[in-house]
């Protein structure tokens, strides 16, 4: 077994956590290649266990033999974890220390039992929709796709600005707002939701279009299938607006077209046969907690 791990920081609370990765992947004879940023982190902390299973690259390309990569952290650095793979075939296990963690849903304390049957191939594969972002005139922008959303929104003003949006090449309508957020049915329970989005089923194959602080009072999140192309173009007072593609920002000149589609390739999740995206759901939300008690 082939193990990548991923992680922008390591808490020191999360030590003793860290050593039952290392030494239950040690017990199942796996072959560990660490990302470069997380070894750095790893010799501040003196964190380093003694395996000989242990491989460090040297750059930050992640091997594309690896049976699946784990990201230590919250949602944040699962999504990094898919920028470290790119668009390679590499499964992902989230083990969250943040405080959701809709996509990195394996707690600490489950760690050792979650390798024990990914051994035993007690697992399922979940496939997740991926989007791609193009400019048009075309401009490249670093690994532009994401796995919850893109996003529009105005940059150094306070005041709106207007997006016009299309699908494929039919006008659909000019939003006056903060933004505009593009959302796979995976981000639906990120900034979509936020911004008073639907949560949608991952395997709804759909994206949601959701409007940030609209002063459109009757325009509302619209789903629609992903199959379509959504063409976005951006009216600001400050000639230039932000693109986030997940996590990642980009400063982007108002005269350039977004285009957003969905790819043909779909991101790998790892999730146990016991879990399942409705229980999370319902445990991350705290659907049916009485609070008033």
């Amino acid at each position: 077994m082939k193990v990548g791990i991923y992680a922008k920081s390591i808490s020191s609370g999360f030590t003793p956590n860290l050593l039952v990765l290392f030494k239950t992947l040690s017990n199942l004879k796996a072959h560990i290649w660490i990302h470069p940023q997380l070894m750095a982190v790893l010799k501040k902390s003196d964190n380093l266990p003694a395996l000989n299973n242990l491989f460090i690259l040297k750059n930050s390309d992640v091997p594309d033999n690896l049976d699946f990569l784990i990201t230590i952290g919250g949602d944040g650095t699962f999504l990094g974890g898919l920028s470290a793979i790119k668009l390679k075939n590499i499964p992902l296990l989230g083990i969250n220390t943040g405080r959701l963690g809709f996509l990195a849903d394996i707690s600490p304390n489950e760690i050792e039992a979650t390798l024990i049957s990914i051994s035993k191939q007690e697992y399922k594969i979940e496939h997740r929709s991926i989007l791609q972002a193009q400019l048009n005139p075309l401009q490249n922008i670093a690994f532009p796709y994401a796995i919850n959303d893109l996003t529009v929104h105005k940059r150094d003003t306070s005041s709106m600005i207007v997006i016009h949006a299309y699908i494929d090449d039919v006008f659909l309508a000019n939003y006056w707002a903060d933004g505009l957020i593009i959302s796979t049915p995976t981000g639906s329970t990120a900034y979509s939701m936020s911004a008073g989005g639907p949560i949608v089923s991952p395997d709804s194959n759909s994206l949601i279009i959701t409007p940030i602080a609209s002063h459109n009072l009757t325009v509302r999140p619209l789903v629609i299938p992903d199959h379509h192309k959504i063409s976005l173009k951006i009216e600001s007072r400050d000639s230039k607006f932000l693109l986030s593609l997940d996590s990642r920002s980009f400063v982007i000149e108002e005269t350039l077209e977004v285009q957003v589609k969905t790819t043909k390739n779909k991101v790998s999740l790892i999730k146990l046969n016991n879990h399942s995206y409705y229980s999370t759901l319902r445990n991350k939300l705290m659907w049916g907690v009485d609070n008033r008690n």
